[in-house]
């Protein structure tokens, strides 16, 4: 590692890590099944303090640091990969976006539910015709008065069914580009918003994923986030976050597929002995720990920066490029250690290989954090380290 985990650090970990194993594991499979969104993971979660973790305890969170919070979500990932993402979204993107760009009367209203867990945040840039190119979207809010009115429609909306608040980003200037788009906070139940396509997904099957309609949704003028122009700005902070937190559950779901792949190989015999014996499966598995321990010390060195308040959308990026294709590659071969047995669903192995999936493509795809990571060391004419 790169330094050493503090005790305070270690202990986290111990606790999240019995708490995922007990608890959180104990339904996933079945939520896998039906579908069920994990209110009572949750809202066990909030009561442990996971739900705003690196919030100041002034506004209902747990003031520990990024290091604490992406062993806790990579703990929770191991178990439940939809049960992580609806953390993680609301950890690094939410919470994190109210806290550094909202108004003292907004982190009193907005913040302190979110970070102690009692309700469930959403973030909504994404549109049907603007994925990787957020200024393409065209979403708008026009000023009315003393609020905004807000025409559009979002898609592949994590929790955007049972989130109570939701951050909205929209044009408010078509001619600024990017520094023409503001984020609003809008609140379930108001009128104009509606929740549309409920998706049905490959994996992560218990996270839901939603269009969000918006049809003349008013919006009062104190539900602006940060300034005008702002929502750009307030996005790409969230997603260099957010970033971080998608490395961790790819590290999460990893290890819990490398554990699944050592315990099988260790248990089935083939010609008389354990396959565990034969070097050619042996190189597999070395090689799958040697690219999970690379790809966990690239989201620990990145969380340091975070730490440190140093820039780190680089490296944020490439954890998240590196470990979210690891992901795909250790799934694979932990299913293929399975022989037959990873294709069917008696084994959690099946469930792993088709939550991670989507780690390459969602919060920025794979081919936007390698232009993220080239712009930024071609810019700089040097090494990011």
């Amino acid at each position: 590692m790169l330094h050493k985990l503090t005790n305070e650090q270690l202990m986290i970990q111990s606790m999240v890590r019995d708490f995922s194993r007990k608890v959180v594991a104990a339904t996933a499979a079945e939520r896998d099944q039906t579908k069920e969104f994990p209110w009572d993971n949750l809202k066990k979660m909030g009561e442990l303090g996971l739900m705003g973790m690196m919030i100041p305890p002034e506004y209902e969170g747990q003031g520990a640091d990024t290091i604490s919070y992406v062993l806790a979500l990579s703990e929770i990932a191991y178990s439940c990969a939809s049960t992580a993402v609806v953390m993680s979204v609301q950890n690094s993107i939410v919470c994190n976006s109210i806290y550094e760009f909202g108004t003292e009367i907004q982190r009193e209203k907005f913040l302190k539910p979110l970070a102690s867990g009692k309700i469930i945040g959403a973030f909504a840039l994404t549109e049907p015709d603007a994925g990787s190119d957020p200024v393409r979207q065209s979403t708008s809010a026009v000023k009315d008065g003393d609020g905004y009115i807000i025409n559009g429609e979002k898609r592949f909306i994590t929790s955007g069914k049972n989130a109570e608040t939701i951050i909205v980003t929209a044009k408010t200037d078509e001619s600024k580009m990017h520094k023409g788009i503001s984020a609003f906070i809008v609140q379930k139940g108001t009128p104009g918003l509606i929740v549309g396509n409920i998706e049905d997904k490959m994996g992560l099957r218990a996270s839901d994923t939603t269009d969000l309609i918006f049809e003349n949704c008013r919006v009062p003028g104190e539900n602006l986030l940060g300034k005008e122009g702002d929502g750009f700005k307030i996005a790409m902070t969230g997603l260099d976050s957010g970033r971080i937190g998608i490395a961790a559950q790819s590290i999460g779901v990893a290890q819990a597929a490398l554990d699944a792949a050592v315990k099988y190989a260790k248990k089935r015999k083939q010609f008389g002995q354990s396959i565990s014996k034969f070097q050619g499966l042996r190189w597999i598995i070395a090689d799958m720990a040697t690219e999970l321990e690379a790809a966990r010390q690239l989201m620990f060195f990145a969380a340091s920066l975070k730490d440190r308040g140093e820039k780190y959308t680089t490296q944020a990026s490439m954890a998240k490029l590196f470990a979210s294709e690891m992901v795909n590659r250790l799934t694979a071969k932990a299913l293929q250690i399975h022989g037959g047995y990873g294709f069917i669903k008696d084994y959690p192995v099946e469930r792993f290989y088709r939550d991670a999936r989507v780690f390459t493509i969602y919060e920025g795809t794979s081919e936007i954090q390698r232009i993220v990571i080239s712009n930024n060391i071609l810019k700089d004419n040097r090494s990011p380290r």
